[in-house]
């Protein structure tokens, strides 16, 4: 039988991708202009794809359109950010429930395992950043909803627009993880109500730390 080989990311995708890194790691700040055609000679490529990518990041969130300005990185307003910490704690707070009424031991091995190298990571702070996602988003998918799961990707990119990073703030890693620890109570005990309680309190525990 022959095989298909499956099809390449297109270009825009993969030019997407990059900006998108680029903005996370605020080589493009939050605010600024962004040089359509400085980039698209940085990268090699026509201004075509890179208009596709900016309108894929702009659907994200993370570039705002002007007209007859171009392209600029998404700033965040601080009631964004309140916005943005009420939605996730919202959508998240639900998934815990659900993950605590319904996980199988194996599933909540999981989260053990992830929330284990959380802990381990508390002196490394990039890598608490990567497994913090990790663990909320491996939530996610236990909750099992598609949807939810999508809105809170696309708002967890957003919320790293903000330059106030909660986890910056002296001290908020280690109550990150006694947090967590919370919630990790609450889904052995297999108390829905509980989960989501905790989830609520990291965020708003968060939020304050982000202002």
């Amino acid at each position: 039988m022959k095989t298909v080989p499956l099809p390449r990311q297109a270009l825009y995708e993969e030019v997407a991708e990059l900006l998108r890194q680029r903005i996370f790691r605020q080589e493009l700040e939050p605010g600024s202009w962004i040089d359509e055609l400085k980039i698209a000679e940085e990268i090699g490529i026509s201004r075509t794809p890179l208009r596709e990518a900016l309108k894929v990041l702009a659907a994200e969130g993370l570039v705002t359109m002007k007209v007859r300005r171009g392209a600029y990185v998404t700033e965040m307003s601080e009631k964004d950010l309140r916005d943005v910490y009420h939605l996730l704690a919202l959508l998240e707070s639900d998934a815990a429930g659900v993950v605590a009424a319904a996980a199988t031991p194996q599933q909540l091995g999981e989260l053990e395992a992830l929330h284990a190298e959380l802990g381990a990571a508390a002196g490394d702070r990039e890598r608490f950043f990567t497994l913090n996602e990790r663990f909320h988003l491996r939530l996610l998918e236990l909750a099992d909803n598609r949807w939810r799961g999508q809105m809170v990707a696309d708002l967890r990119k957003v919320m790293k627009l903000s330059r106030h990073h909660s986890l910056f703030k002296q001290g908020r890693i280690e109550d990150s993880l006694a947090e967590h620890e919370a919630l990790m109570a609450a889904l052995r005990a297999r108390d829905a109500q509980g989960a989501a309680q905790a989830m609520r309190a990291h965020f708003a525990h968060g939020l304050e730390a982000a202002g």
